[in-house]
Protein backbone atom coordinates (compact mmCIF):
# COMPACT_ATOMS: atom_id res chain seq x y z
CA UNK A 1 0.00 0.00 0.00
CA UNK A 2 1.60 3.31 -1.06
CA UNK A 3 2.03 5.97 1.62
CA UNK A 4 0.50 9.42 1.13
CA UNK A 5 2.91 12.15 2.16
CA UNK A 6 0.80 15.07 0.83
CA UNK A 7 -0.24 16.10 4.36
CA UNK A 8 3.35 17.21 4.97
CA UNK A 9 3.25 19.69 2.08
CA UNK A 10 1.81 22.36 4.39
CA UNK A 11 4.84 22.22 6.68
CA UNK A 12 7.28 25.12 6.44
CA UNK A 13 10.64 24.05 7.84
CA UNK A 14 13.59 26.37 8.33
CA UNK A 15 16.07 23.52 8.73
CA UNK A 16 15.76 22.08 5.25
CA UNK A 17 18.55 19.92 3.90
CA UNK A 18 17.81 21.20 0.38
CA UNK A 19 18.89 24.76 1.23
CA UNK A 20 21.60 25.82 -1.13
CA UNK A 21 23.91 28.37 0.46
CA UNK A 22 27.27 29.95 -0.10
CA UNK A 23 30.24 27.69 0.63
CA UNK A 24 31.73 30.39 2.91
CA UNK A 25 28.56 30.56 5.06
CA UNK A 26 27.93 27.79 7.54
CA UNK A 27 24.67 25.88 7.43
CA UNK A 28 23.51 26.98 10.92
CA UNK A 29 23.56 30.64 9.94
CA UNK A 30 21.52 29.90 6.84
CA UNK A 31 18.93 28.08 8.96
CA UNK A 32 18.68 31.01 11.39
CA UNK A 33 18.26 33.51 8.53
CA UNK A 34 15.62 31.35 6.95
CA UNK A 35 13.75 31.08 10.25
CA UNK A 36 13.88 34.84 10.87
CA UNK A 37 12.62 35.53 7.37
CA UNK A 38 9.65 33.19 7.88
CA UNK A 39 8.66 34.83 11.18
CA UNK A 40 9.06 38.38 9.84
CA UNK A 41 6.85 37.72 6.83
CA UNK A 42 4.30 35.97 9.04
CA UNK A 43 4.19 38.96 11.45
CA UNK A 44 3.89 41.44 8.59
CA UNK A 45 0.99 39.47 7.17
CA UNK A 46 -0.75 39.33 10.56
CA UNK A 47 -0.27 43.08 11.09
CA UNK A 48 -1.64 43.85 7.63
CA UNK A 49 -4.71 41.68 8.27
CA UNK A 50 -5.48 43.51 11.52
CA UNK A 51 -5.12 46.85 9.74
CA UNK A 52 -7.41 45.77 6.90
CA UNK A 53 -10.08 44.55 9.33
CA UNK A 54 -10.00 47.91 11.17
CA UNK A 55 -10.23 49.86 7.91
CA UNK A 56 -13.15 47.79 6.67
CA UNK A 57 -15.06 48.23 9.95
CA UNK A 58 -14.42 52.00 9.93
CA UNK A 59 -15.49 52.34 6.29
CA UNK A 60 -18.71 50.42 6.95
CA UNK A 61 -19.75 53.01 9.55
CA UNK A 62 -18.69 55.95 7.37
CA UNK A 63 -20.53 54.57 4.34
CA UNK A 64 -23.79 54.15 6.30
CA UNK A 65 -23.58 57.70 7.67
CA UNK A 66 -22.69 59.13 4.25
CA UNK A 67 -25.75 57.48 2.71
CA UNK A 68 -27.93 59.05 5.41
CA UNK A 69 -26.37 62.49 4.81
CA UNK A 70 -26.85 62.18 1.04
CA UNK A 71 -30.51 61.18 1.47
CA UNK A 72 -31.22 64.14 3.75
CA UNK A 73 -29.39 66.59 1.49
CA UNK A 74 -31.44 65.29 -1.46
CA UNK A 75 -34.65 65.84 0.51
CA UNK A 76 -33.89 69.20 2.20
CA UNK A 77 -31.31 70.81 -0.09
CA UNK A 78 -28.15 72.86 0.61
CA UNK A 79 -29.31 74.13 4.07
CA UNK A 80 -29.14 70.55 5.35
CA UNK A 81 -25.61 70.18 3.96
CA UNK A 82 -24.57 73.39 5.75
CA UNK A 83 -26.23 72.19 8.98
CA UNK A 84 -24.24 68.94 8.90
CA UNK A 85 -21.00 70.83 8.26
CA UNK A 86 -21.67 73.26 11.13
CA UNK A 87 -22.55 70.39 13.47
CA UNK A 88 -19.32 68.54 12.69
CA UNK A 89 -17.35 71.75 13.29
CA UNK A 90 -18.93 73.07 16.49
CA UNK A 91 -20.23 69.97 18.31
CA UNK A 92 -18.53 66.84 16.92
CA UNK A 93 -19.15 63.44 18.45
CA UNK A 94 -16.18 61.90 20.29
CA UNK A 95 -16.80 58.46 18.75
CA UNK A 96 -13.84 57.12 16.78
CA UNK A 97 -12.49 53.77 15.56
CA UNK A 98 -11.25 51.54 18.42
CA UNK A 99 -7.57 51.66 17.52
CA UNK A 100 -4.43 52.57 19.46
CA UNK A 101 -3.04 54.71 16.65
CA UNK A 102 -1.76 58.10 17.86
CA UNK A 103 -3.83 61.06 16.70
CA UNK A 104 -6.73 58.86 15.61
CA UNK A 105 -9.44 61.05 14.02
CA UNK A 106 -13.08 60.75 15.02
CA UNK A 107 -15.81 59.76 12.59
CA UNK A 108 -17.14 63.34 12.53
CA UNK A 109 -13.70 64.73 11.66
CA UNK A 110 -13.43 62.32 8.72
CA UNK A 111 -16.93 63.26 7.52
CA UNK A 112 -16.17 66.99 7.89
CA UNK A 113 -13.02 66.67 5.76
CA UNK A 114 -14.97 64.78 3.09
CA UNK A 115 -17.84 67.30 3.04
CA UNK A 116 -15.41 70.22 2.74
CA UNK A 117 -13.78 68.39 -0.16
CA UNK A 118 -17.20 67.96 -1.82
CA UNK A 119 -17.90 71.68 -1.34
CA UNK A 120 -14.56 72.63 -2.95
CA UNK A 121 -15.23 70.33 -5.90
CA UNK A 122 -18.67 71.89 -6.43
CA UNK A 123 -17.19 75.42 -6.36
CA UNK A 124 -14.49 74.45 -8.85
CA UNK A 125 -17.15 73.06 -11.18
CA UNK A 126 -18.64 76.57 -11.48
CA UNK A 127 -21.76 76.17 -9.35
CA UNK A 128 -22.44 79.33 -7.32
CA UNK A 129 -24.00 79.36 -3.79
CA UNK A 130 -27.20 80.92 -5.13
CA UNK A 131 -27.46 78.53 -8.08
CA UNK A 132 -30.71 76.44 -7.96
CA UNK A 133 -28.64 73.41 -9.04
CA UNK A 134 -26.46 73.58 -5.90
CA UNK A 135 -28.45 70.90 -4.08
CA UNK A 136 -28.18 68.45 -6.97
CA UNK A 137 -24.44 69.13 -7.30
CA UNK A 138 -23.84 68.50 -3.58
CA UNK A 139 -25.84 65.27 -3.68
CA UNK A 140 -23.96 64.11 -6.79
CA UNK A 141 -20.63 64.85 -5.06
CA UNK A 142 -21.63 62.81 -2.03
CA UNK A 143 -22.88 59.92 -4.19
CA UNK A 144 -19.58 59.92 -6.10
CA UNK A 145 -17.55 59.56 -2.92
CA UNK A 146 -19.91 56.84 -1.65
CA UNK A 147 -19.28 54.92 -4.87
CA UNK A 148 -15.52 55.40 -4.55
CA UNK A 149 -15.64 54.24 -0.94
CA UNK A 150 -17.57 51.12 -1.99
CA UNK A 151 -14.96 50.28 -4.63
CA UNK A 152 -12.15 50.80 -2.13
CA UNK A 153 -13.95 48.48 0.30
CA UNK A 154 -14.09 45.72 -2.28
CA UNK A 155 -10.33 46.00 -2.84
CA UNK A 156 -9.66 45.82 0.90
CA UNK A 157 -11.89 42.77 1.30
CA UNK A 158 -10.22 41.03 -1.64
CA UNK A 159 -6.77 41.69 -0.18
CA UNK A 160 -7.89 40.49 3.26
CA UNK A 161 -9.32 37.29 1.78
CA UNK A 162 -6.07 36.61 -0.09
CA UNK A 163 -3.99 37.15 3.07
CA UNK A 164 -6.23 34.82 5.06
CA UNK A 165 -5.82 32.12 2.42
CA UNK A 166 -2.03 32.59 2.44
CA UNK A 167 -1.94 32.32 6.23
CA UNK A 168 -3.75 28.95 6.06
CA UNK A 169 -1.49 27.39 3.43
CA UNK A 170 1.21 26.51 5.95
CA UNK A 171 0.96 24.88 9.35
CA UNK A 172 2.34 27.21 12.02
CA UNK A 173 2.70 27.16 15.78
CA UNK A 174 -0.46 29.30 16.00
CA UNK A 175 -2.46 26.37 14.62
CA UNK A 176 -1.43 24.06 17.45
CA UNK A 177 -4.28 23.61 19.90
CA UNK A 178 -5.59 20.99 22.24
CA UNK A 179 -8.31 18.86 20.78
CA UNK A 180 -9.91 18.11 24.11
CA UNK A 181 -9.41 19.16 27.73
CA UNK A 182 -11.27 18.40 30.90
CA UNK A 183 -11.00 21.91 32.32
CA UNK A 184 -14.14 24.03 32.44
CA UNK A 185 -14.11 27.09 30.20
CA UNK A 186 -16.69 29.63 31.40
CA UNK A 187 -18.77 31.37 28.72
CA UNK A 188 -18.21 35.01 27.91
CA UNK A 189 -20.18 37.34 30.19
CA UNK A 190 -23.29 38.93 28.74
CA UNK A 191 -22.95 42.57 27.66
CA UNK A 192 -24.19 45.10 30.24
CA UNK A 193 -27.57 46.78 29.74
CA UNK A 194 -27.88 50.24 28.25
CA UNK A 195 -27.20 53.14 30.64
CA UNK A 196 -30.49 54.45 31.99
CA UNK A 197 -32.44 51.30 31.05
CA UNK A 198 -35.02 49.95 33.48
CA UNK A 199 -34.17 46.32 34.19
CA UNK A 200 -36.64 44.10 36.01
CA UNK A 201 -35.15 42.66 39.22
CA UNK A 202 -34.68 38.89 39.26
CA UNK A 203 -37.50 36.92 40.78
CA UNK A 204 -36.83 35.56 44.23
CA UNK A 205 -37.03 31.81 44.59
CA UNK A 206 -39.39 30.57 47.26
CA UNK A 207 -37.52 28.69 49.97
CA UNK A 208 -38.81 26.74 52.91
CA UNK A 209 -37.65 27.78 56.37
CA UNK A 210 -37.11 25.62 59.41
CA UNK A 211 -37.77 27.00 62.90
CA UNK A 212 -35.68 25.87 65.84
CA UNK A 213 -36.71 26.05 69.44
CA UNK A 214 -34.04 27.76 71.54
CA UNK A 215 -33.45 27.95 75.24
CA UNK A 216 -33.02 31.74 75.40
CA UNK A 217 -35.41 33.32 72.86
CA UNK A 218 -34.84 36.88 74.14
CA UNK A 219 -31.12 36.66 73.44
CA UNK A 220 -31.80 35.56 69.88
CA UNK A 221 -34.12 38.55 69.35
CA UNK A 222 -31.44 40.96 70.60
CA UNK A 223 -28.87 39.39 68.26
CA UNK A 224 -31.24 39.69 65.30
CA UNK A 225 -31.80 43.38 66.05
CA UNK A 226 -28.05 44.01 66.21
CA UNK A 227 -27.42 42.28 62.87
CA UNK A 228 -27.30 44.91 60.07
CA UNK A 229 -29.87 44.40 57.38
CA UNK A 230 -28.85 43.75 53.80
CA UNK A 231 -28.44 46.89 51.73
CA UNK A 232 -31.41 47.74 49.59
CA UNK A 233 -31.12 47.74 45.86
CA UNK A 234 -29.56 50.84 44.42
CA UNK A 235 -32.12 53.42 43.47
CA UNK A 236 -32.08 54.51 39.86
CA UNK A 237 -32.87 57.93 38.53
CA UNK A 238 -36.30 57.68 36.93
CA UNK A 239 -35.66 60.78 34.87
CA UNK A 240 -32.51 59.35 33.24
CA UNK A 241 -33.22 58.29 29.68
CA UNK A 242 -31.39 55.42 27.98
CA UNK A 243 -28.55 56.59 25.74
CA UNK A 244 -27.24 55.19 22.47
CA UNK A 245 -23.92 53.39 22.59
CA UNK A 246 -21.53 53.69 19.62
CA UNK A 247 -22.56 50.19 18.53
CA UNK A 248 -26.26 51.04 18.68
CA UNK A 249 -25.67 54.26 16.75
CA UNK A 250 -24.02 52.27 13.97
CA UNK A 251 -26.96 49.84 14.10
CA UNK A 252 -29.43 52.74 13.84
CA UNK A 253 -27.72 54.00 10.65
CA UNK A 254 -28.49 50.80 8.73
CA UNK A 255 -31.00 51.30 5.90
CA UNK A 256 -34.72 50.58 6.15
CA UNK A 257 -35.63 46.96 5.31
CA UNK A 258 -31.94 46.06 5.21
CA UNK A 259 -32.57 42.80 7.01
CA UNK A 260 -29.44 41.03 5.72
CA UNK A 261 -27.22 43.88 6.97
CA UNK A 262 -28.98 43.99 10.34
CA UNK A 263 -28.62 40.22 10.70
CA UNK A 264 -24.89 40.33 10.02
CA UNK A 265 -24.46 43.33 12.34
CA UNK A 266 -26.21 41.57 15.25
CA UNK A 267 -24.15 38.41 14.75
CA UNK A 268 -20.92 40.40 15.05
CA UNK A 269 -22.08 42.73 17.89
CA UNK A 270 -23.54 41.03 20.96
CA UNK A 271 -24.20 44.37 22.68
CA UNK A 272 -27.10 45.15 20.33
CA UNK A 273 -29.52 42.69 21.94
CA UNK A 274 -29.28 44.01 25.51
CA UNK A 275 -31.91 45.41 27.91
CA UNK A 276 -32.78 49.00 27.09
CA UNK A 277 -31.52 48.96 23.49
CA UNK A 278 -35.03 49.30 22.03
CA UNK A 279 -35.89 52.18 24.38
CA UNK A 280 -32.62 53.97 23.58
CA UNK A 281 -33.41 53.79 19.87
CA UNK A 282 -36.91 55.21 20.45
CA UNK A 283 -35.44 58.10 22.48
CA UNK A 284 -33.01 58.76 19.62
CA UNK A 285 -35.93 58.66 17.17
CA UNK A 286 -37.85 61.23 19.23
CA UNK A 287 -34.81 63.53 19.36
CA UNK A 288 -34.15 63.15 15.63
CA UNK A 289 -37.79 63.88 14.76
CA UNK A 290 -37.70 66.99 16.97
CA UNK A 291 -34.56 68.19 15.16
CA UNK A 292 -36.03 67.63 11.71
CA UNK A 293 -34.04 64.46 10.91
CA UNK A 294 -37.07 62.56 9.67
CA UNK A 295 -35.26 59.85 7.72
CA UNK A 296 -33.01 58.99 10.66
CA UNK A 297 -36.03 58.94 13.00
CA UNK A 298 -37.69 56.32 10.78
CA UNK A 299 -34.50 54.25 10.83
CA UNK A 300 -34.36 54.36 14.64
CA UNK A 301 -38.02 53.29 14.94
CA UNK A 302 -37.43 50.47 12.42
CA UNK A 303 -34.40 49.11 14.32
CA UNK A 304 -36.13 49.50 17.70
CA UNK A 305 -39.13 47.42 16.62
CA UNK A 306 -36.76 44.91 15.03
CA UNK A 307 -35.17 44.32 18.46
CA UNK A 308 -38.60 44.15 20.13
CA UNK A 309 -39.84 41.49 17.71
CA UNK A 310 -36.70 39.40 18.25
CA UNK A 311 -37.21 39.56 22.04
CA UNK A 312 -40.88 38.58 21.84
CA UNK A 313 -40.18 35.51 19.70
CA UNK A 314 -38.33 33.77 22.52
CA UNK A 315 -34.83 32.42 22.97
CA UNK A 316 -34.30 31.73 19.27
CA UNK A 317 -36.26 34.83 18.24
CA UNK A 318 -33.42 36.53 16.38
CA UNK A 319 -32.90 33.64 13.97
CA UNK A 320 -36.66 33.07 13.50
CA UNK A 321 -37.39 36.74 12.80
CA UNK A 322 -34.61 37.25 10.26
CA UNK A 323 -35.36 33.96 8.51
CA UNK A 324 -38.91 35.15 7.83
CA UNK A 325 -37.81 38.64 6.79
CA UNK A 326 -34.95 37.55 4.53
CA UNK A 327 -37.22 34.93 2.91
CA UNK A 328 -39.83 37.71 2.36
CA UNK A 329 -42.65 35.97 4.19
CA UNK A 330 -45.64 38.09 3.04
CA UNK A 331 -47.61 37.86 6.29
CA UNK A 332 -44.68 38.55 8.61
CA UNK A 333 -43.35 41.37 6.43
CA UNK A 334 -46.75 43.07 6.20
CA UNK A 335 -47.33 42.93 9.96
CA UNK A 336 -43.87 44.27 10.80
CA UNK A 337 -43.88 47.11 8.26
CA UNK A 338 -47.38 48.19 9.33
CA UNK A 339 -46.23 48.27 12.95
CA UNK A 340 -43.22 50.41 11.97
CA UNK A 341 -45.44 52.86 10.07
CA UNK A 342 -47.98 53.11 12.93
CA UNK A 343 -45.25 53.58 15.55
CA UNK A 344 -43.55 56.31 13.54
CA UNK A 345 -46.91 58.04 13.02
CA UNK A 346 -47.56 57.94 16.77
CA UNK A 347 -44.06 59.27 17.50
CA UNK A 348 -44.55 62.09 15.00
CA UNK A 349 -47.78 63.08 16.74
CA UNK A 350 -46.09 62.97 20.17
CA UNK A 351 -43.34 65.30 18.91
CA UNK A 352 -45.97 67.73 17.63
CA UNK A 353 -47.82 67.69 20.97
CA UNK A 354 -44.55 68.10 22.88
CA UNK A 355 -43.61 71.18 20.87
CA UNK A 356 -47.09 72.64 21.36
CA UNK A 357 -46.89 72.07 25.12
CA UNK A 358 -43.45 73.68 25.26
CA UNK A 359 -44.76 76.71 23.38
CA UNK A 360 -47.75 76.94 25.70
CA UNK A 361 -45.52 76.63 28.77
CA UNK A 362 -43.48 79.60 27.61
CA UNK A 363 -46.64 81.68 27.43
CA UNK A 364 -47.69 80.95 31.06
CA UNK A 365 -44.77 82.85 32.61
CA UNK A 366 -46.01 85.89 34.59
CA UNK A 367 -44.71 88.90 36.48
CA UNK A 368 -46.33 89.57 39.87
CA UNK A 369 -45.73 92.15 42.60
CA UNK A 370 -45.33 90.51 46.02
CA UNK A 371 -44.15 92.21 49.25
CA UNK A 372 -40.98 90.65 50.61
CA UNK A 373 -42.07 91.24 54.18
CA UNK A 374 -45.63 90.09 55.04
CA UNK A 375 -45.99 93.15 57.29
CA UNK A 376 -45.44 95.46 54.34
CA UNK A 377 -48.25 96.78 52.20
CA UNK A 378 -47.89 97.86 48.60
CA UNK A 379 -49.80 100.98 47.63
CA UNK A 380 -49.77 103.19 44.57
CA UNK A 381 -49.28 106.97 44.33
CA UNK A 382 -51.70 107.57 41.47
CA UNK A 383 -51.60 111.16 40.18
CA UNK A 384 -54.89 113.00 39.69
CA UNK A 385 -53.49 115.03 36.79
CA UNK A 386 -50.53 117.07 35.66
CA UNK A 387 -48.90 119.45 38.18
CA UNK A 388 -50.73 122.82 38.58
CA UNK A 389 -49.21 126.04 37.24
CA UNK A 390 -49.03 127.64 40.69
CA UNK A 391 -47.24 124.84 42.52
CA UNK A 392 -46.56 125.55 46.18
CA UNK A 393 -44.57 123.50 48.69
CA UNK A 394 -45.70 123.53 52.31
CA UNK A 395 -44.04 122.00 55.35
CA UNK A 396 -40.85 122.17 57.31
CA UNK A 397 -37.48 121.52 55.62
CA UNK A 398 -38.76 122.29 52.11
CA UNK A 399 -37.22 125.77 51.85
CA UNK A 400 -34.15 124.54 49.93
CA UNK A 401 -36.10 122.27 47.53
CA UNK A 402 -36.16 123.49 43.94
CA UNK A 403 -39.78 123.77 42.88
CA UNK A 404 -38.92 123.17 39.23
CA UNK A 405 -37.39 119.77 40.06
CA UNK A 406 -40.59 118.86 41.90
CA UNK A 407 -42.65 119.98 38.91
CA UNK A 408 -40.57 117.82 36.54
CA UNK A 409 -40.98 114.80 38.82
CA UNK A 410 -44.75 115.24 39.05
CA UNK A 411 -44.99 115.73 35.30
CA UNK A 412 -42.95 112.54 34.74
CA UNK A 413 -45.30 110.63 37.05
CA UNK A 414 -48.32 111.87 35.13
CA UNK A 415 -46.78 111.10 31.72
CA UNK A 416 -45.88 107.59 32.80
CA UNK A 417 -49.36 107.00 34.18
CA UNK A 418 -50.97 108.30 31.00
CA UNK A 419 -48.80 105.93 28.94
CA UNK A 420 -50.17 102.83 30.70
CA UNK A 421 -53.05 100.83 29.17
CA UNK A 422 -56.55 101.85 30.42
CA UNK A 423 -56.99 98.53 32.26
CA UNK A 424 -53.81 99.10 34.24
CA UNK A 425 -54.80 102.71 35.02
CA UNK A 426 -58.12 101.57 36.43
CA UNK A 427 -56.44 98.85 38.51
CA UNK A 428 -53.94 101.37 39.96
CA UNK A 429 -56.74 103.76 40.93
CA UNK A 430 -58.43 101.03 42.99
CA UNK A 431 -55.26 100.71 45.16
CA UNK A 432 -55.81 96.91 45.17
CA UNK A 433 -52.71 94.80 44.58
CA UNK A 434 -54.64 91.76 43.32
CA UNK A 435 -56.21 93.72 40.47
CA UNK A 436 -52.84 95.17 39.46
CA UNK A 437 -51.27 91.68 39.49
CA UNK A 438 -54.17 90.37 37.43
CA UNK A 439 -53.44 92.96 34.73
CA UNK A 440 -49.71 92.23 34.87
CA UNK A 441 -50.37 88.49 34.56
CA UNK A 442 -52.24 89.00 31.29
CA UNK A 443 -49.28 90.85 29.77
CA UNK A 444 -46.24 89.43 28.06
CA UNK A 445 -43.26 89.00 30.36
CA UNK A 446 -41.18 91.69 28.62
CA UNK A 447 -44.07 94.20 28.69
CA UNK A 448 -44.82 93.48 32.35
CA UNK A 449 -41.16 93.93 33.30
CA UNK A 450 -41.12 97.31 31.55
CA UNK A 451 -44.30 98.36 33.41
CA UNK A 452 -42.76 97.43 36.78
CA UNK A 453 -39.65 99.39 35.87
CA UNK A 454 -41.64 102.51 34.94
CA UNK A 455 -43.77 102.25 38.11
CA UNK A 456 -40.59 102.33 40.16
CA UNK A 457 -38.97 105.18 38.19
CA UNK A 458 -42.08 107.37 38.37
CA UNK A 459 -42.51 106.79 42.12
CA UNK A 460 -45.98 105.31 41.72
CA UNK A 461 -45.07 102.22 43.76
CA UNK A 462 -45.13 102.91 47.46
CA UNK A 463 -43.37 100.70 50.07
CA UNK A 464 -42.52 101.29 53.68
CA UNK A 465 -38.83 101.43 52.72
CA UNK A 466 -39.40 102.67 49.16
CA UNK A 467 -38.56 101.05 45.83
CA UNK A 468 -38.78 97.42 44.71
CA UNK A 469 -36.38 94.58 43.96
CA UNK A 470 -37.13 92.61 40.79
CA UNK A 471 -36.26 88.95 41.30
CA UNK A 472 -36.86 87.86 37.71
CA UNK A 473 -33.13 87.99 37.01
CA UNK A 474 -32.89 91.74 36.30
CA UNK A 475 -32.17 94.14 39.16
CA UNK A 476 -34.49 97.02 38.32
CA UNK A 477 -35.26 98.41 41.80
CA UNK A 478 -33.55 98.93 45.12
CA UNK A 479 -36.09 98.39 47.93
CA UNK A 480 -37.51 95.43 49.76
CA UNK A 481 -40.52 94.72 47.58
CA UNK A 482 -40.12 92.13 44.82
CA UNK A 483 -41.55 91.43 41.41
CA UNK A 484 -41.71 87.65 40.96
CA UNK A 485 -42.28 85.45 37.95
Amino acid sequence: MPLNYSKWDALEISDDSDIEGHPNVDHKSLVRWKQRDIHEKREQRRHRMVQLQADIACNDILEARLRTIADEVAAQGPPRFSAFTEQFKTSPSPDKPPTDAPGQKTYDEMLLALMLQVWDEVKKSGVEPDDPKLGDALEAGLRKHIKQLGGHQEKLKTELKQLEEDSQKKITSDDIHEGWESHYVPPKPAPPPIKGAKVDPPKKKSTSTTEFEVINPKGVEVADEATPSAPSSLSTDEDELPELTPTLEGFSRLPLRGYEQSWEFIKSHRDVMVPGASDALLVAAFTAESNGQYRYAQQCVHQSLLIQYCDKLGGDGVRVFFRKMIDHDPRATAVFEKDVADTYKHLKERVRISKAEATAAEGTEQIQLVPEDPSQKISFNVPDGPPPENLQLEGEGLEDVNIEDVRKMLQLRWDVFEGFPPALQEALKTQELDKVNNVLGNMKVDDAEQVVKMLDIAGILNFSDGGIRDETGKDEGKGKGKATE
